[in-house]
């Protein structure tokens, strides 16, 4: 789930604080409610904002957390090379405003991992550039295609500036070349994970604020 969504979440417990400065009786309003709830109503402005601040960031870390195992695990469980990458890649596709799952799911599809990456290239485990760069580092190689990917290097991003993941992949190996490239990525994708983590009841947003009361 992407920060944006998850201020949203975060922010619909305003209503309590709301409610107890205004003056209205909030247990009549809203019936039986914890204590819990009741401590989180009663929380000075500042120290409510500054909580719902932890709270979010404490989360984008949790989900980049569970990204970068699901990438980590999918790799190591196939004996892939680029097993320990995953949090470098979240990071990137992150920066770069791309799917969490584009880069691990190319770098399958080109190298199964890295495993058959480019001899010609050094560190070429994603395709890029048809075996003819070299980087000096998976992570290098991690961070270039993330900018080049999401249009952030000016000299490519007629190609791949303001498009879904699916036209990214359809620039990246255009149907002309192979078929169903497009595809077949996105069916590793969803293989890897989900697009969007939901959070879990224990530990939620709500509970966190509810025991800093």
């Amino acid at each position: 789930m992407n920060n944006k969504k998850w201020i949203r979440y975060v922010e619909s417990f305003i209503i309590l604080p709301a409610l107890t400065m205004s003056g209205a009786p909030v247990a009549s309003t809203m019936g039986p409610i914890s204590q819990a709830v009741i401590n989180i109503a009663n929380t000075p402005p500042y120290v409510y904002l500054e909580a719902q601040e932890n709270i979010i960031i404490e989360k984008a870390e949790e989900e980049r957390t569970q990204k970068a195992e699901a990438i980590d695990g999918y790799f190591k469980d196939r004996g892939m090379p680029l097993a320990g990458t995953g949090m470098k890649m979240v990071l990137e596709a992150e920066k770069n405003n791309l799917d969490w799952r584009l880069l691990p799911a190319i770098a399958v599809r080109e190298s199964t991992g890295g495993k058959f990456a480019c001899k010609k290239a050094k560190f070429s485990a994603f395709g890029w550039g048809s075996c003819k760069i070299n980087f000096d580092s998976h992570e290098e190689a991690i961070e270039i295609i993330a900018k080049n990917l999401g249009g952030n290097n000016p000299n490519t991003a007629h190609h791949y500036d303001d498009k879904t993941t699916k036209e990214i992949l359809r620039a990246y190996n255009p149907p002309s070349v192979v078929p169903r490239y497009a595809e077949q990525v996105i069916s590793i994708m969803n293989t890897i994970g989900t697009e969007e983590f939901i959070p879990d009841a224990p530990g939620s947003s709500f509970d966190l604020l509810a025991r800093r009361g």
